[in-house]
Protein backbone atom coordinates (compact mmCIF):
# COMPACT_ATOMS: atom_id res chain seq x y z
CA UNK A 1 0.00 0.00 0.00
CA UNK A 2 1.45 3.30 -0.68
CA UNK A 3 1.74 6.08 1.74
CA UNK A 4 -1.50 8.02 1.24
CA UNK A 5 -3.34 4.75 0.92
CA UNK A 6 -2.15 4.63 4.38
CA UNK A 7 -3.07 7.49 5.97
CA UNK A 8 -6.81 7.13 4.57
CA UNK A 9 -6.22 3.78 6.29
CA UNK A 10 -5.74 5.57 9.25
CA UNK A 11 -8.40 8.14 8.77
CA UNK A 12 -11.23 5.69 8.20
CA UNK A 13 -10.10 3.81 10.89
CA UNK A 14 -10.34 6.38 13.88
CA UNK A 15 -13.56 7.71 12.40
CA UNK A 16 -16.09 7.00 14.40
CA UNK A 17 -18.79 5.58 12.44
CA UNK A 18 -21.70 7.40 10.58
CA UNK A 19 -24.77 5.86 10.74
CA UNK A 20 -26.38 6.84 6.94
CA UNK A 21 -23.13 5.77 5.65
CA UNK A 22 -23.58 2.10 6.40
CA UNK A 23 -27.03 1.86 6.02
CA UNK A 24 -26.66 2.73 2.24
CA UNK A 25 -23.62 1.92 0.42
CA UNK A 26 -22.41 5.09 -1.89
CA UNK A 27 -21.89 5.24 -5.26
CA UNK A 28 -18.10 5.34 -4.44
CA UNK A 29 -18.55 2.21 -1.55
CA UNK A 30 -16.08 0.31 -4.05
CA UNK A 31 -13.29 3.03 -3.88
CA UNK A 32 -10.71 1.75 -1.37
CA UNK A 33 -9.65 5.55 -1.02
CA UNK A 34 -13.39 7.75 -0.33
CA UNK A 35 -13.38 9.13 2.83
CA UNK A 36 -16.77 10.22 2.90
CA UNK A 37 -17.81 12.15 6.00
CA UNK A 38 -14.43 11.32 8.05
CA UNK A 39 -14.54 14.65 10.07
CA UNK A 40 -10.50 14.31 9.53
CA UNK A 41 -9.67 17.86 12.07
CA UNK A 42 -11.86 15.82 14.97
CA UNK A 43 -10.13 12.80 14.11
CA UNK A 44 -6.83 13.83 14.35
CA UNK A 45 -7.54 16.21 17.63
CA UNK A 46 -9.37 12.90 19.56
CA UNK A 47 -5.55 11.14 18.68
CA UNK A 48 -3.62 14.00 19.29
CA UNK A 49 -5.58 14.23 22.90
CA UNK A 50 -4.50 10.29 23.57
CA UNK A 51 -1.21 11.00 22.78
CA UNK A 52 -0.01 13.75 24.70
CA UNK A 53 -1.11 16.49 21.84
CA UNK A 54 0.42 15.07 18.47
CA UNK A 55 2.91 17.96 17.88
CA UNK A 56 2.01 20.52 15.50
CA UNK A 57 0.18 17.94 13.18
CA UNK A 58 -2.08 21.02 11.90
CA UNK A 59 1.13 22.15 9.61
CA UNK A 60 3.68 19.68 9.72
CA UNK A 61 3.81 16.56 7.45
CA UNK A 62 6.41 14.86 10.32
CA UNK A 63 4.22 15.28 13.02
CA UNK A 64 0.77 14.11 11.22
CA UNK A 65 2.40 10.91 10.00
CA UNK A 66 3.86 10.36 13.97
CA UNK A 67 0.23 10.90 15.20
CA UNK A 68 -0.83 8.59 12.23
CA UNK A 69 2.12 6.06 13.34
CA UNK A 70 3.48 6.01 10.03
CA UNK A 71 7.30 6.17 8.77
CA UNK A 72 8.08 10.18 8.79
CA UNK A 73 11.29 9.62 7.47
CA UNK A 74 13.09 11.60 5.12
CA UNK A 75 12.90 8.13 2.69
CA UNK A 76 8.64 8.32 3.33
CA UNK A 77 8.59 11.30 2.98
CA UNK A 78 9.85 11.83 -0.64
CA UNK A 79 8.12 8.22 -1.81
CA UNK A 80 4.93 10.31 -0.34
CA UNK A 81 6.10 13.10 -2.65
CA UNK A 82 6.69 11.00 -6.00
CA UNK A 83 2.79 9.77 -4.78
CA UNK A 84 1.88 13.55 -4.57
CA UNK A 85 3.99 14.63 -7.60
CA UNK A 86 5.15 17.53 -5.36
CA UNK A 87 8.41 19.27 -6.25
CA UNK A 88 8.54 21.98 -4.04
CA UNK A 89 11.78 22.73 -2.46
CA UNK A 90 14.59 20.17 -1.56
CA UNK A 91 13.88 17.15 -0.24
CA UNK A 92 13.28 17.33 3.41
CA UNK A 93 13.58 20.90 3.56
CA UNK A 94 10.81 22.99 4.91
CA UNK A 95 9.45 24.12 2.32
CA UNK A 96 8.77 20.61 0.49
CA UNK A 97 7.52 19.40 3.82
CA UNK A 98 5.08 22.25 4.37
CA UNK A 99 3.78 21.28 0.85
CA UNK A 100 3.61 18.02 1.46
CA UNK A 101 1.01 18.49 4.20
CA UNK A 102 -0.86 20.65 2.06
CA UNK A 103 -0.87 18.08 -0.45
CA UNK A 104 -2.01 14.97 1.41
CA UNK A 105 -4.88 17.46 3.17
CA UNK A 106 -6.20 18.29 -0.26
CA UNK A 107 -6.31 14.96 -1.51
CA UNK A 108 -8.19 13.64 1.96
CA UNK A 109 -10.52 16.50 0.72
CA UNK A 110 -11.13 15.40 -2.98
CA UNK A 111 -11.48 11.87 -1.23
CA UNK A 112 -14.48 13.08 0.53
CA UNK A 113 -13.08 13.72 4.37
CA UNK A 114 -14.30 16.82 6.02
CA UNK A 115 -11.11 18.68 5.77
CA UNK A 116 -11.15 22.95 7.39
CA UNK A 117 -9.80 25.53 5.12
CA UNK A 118 -6.96 26.69 7.35
CA UNK A 119 -5.52 22.97 6.51
CA UNK A 120 -5.80 23.01 2.71
CA UNK A 121 -4.17 26.20 2.12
Amino acid sequence: MNILGSIFEKLRGRAPAQPSAQAQPSAQAGQQSTLQNVDVDKVLADMASKKGGGGNYRESIVDLLKLLELDSSLNARKELAQELNVNAGAPGSAEQNIALHKAVMREVAQNGGKVPESMKH
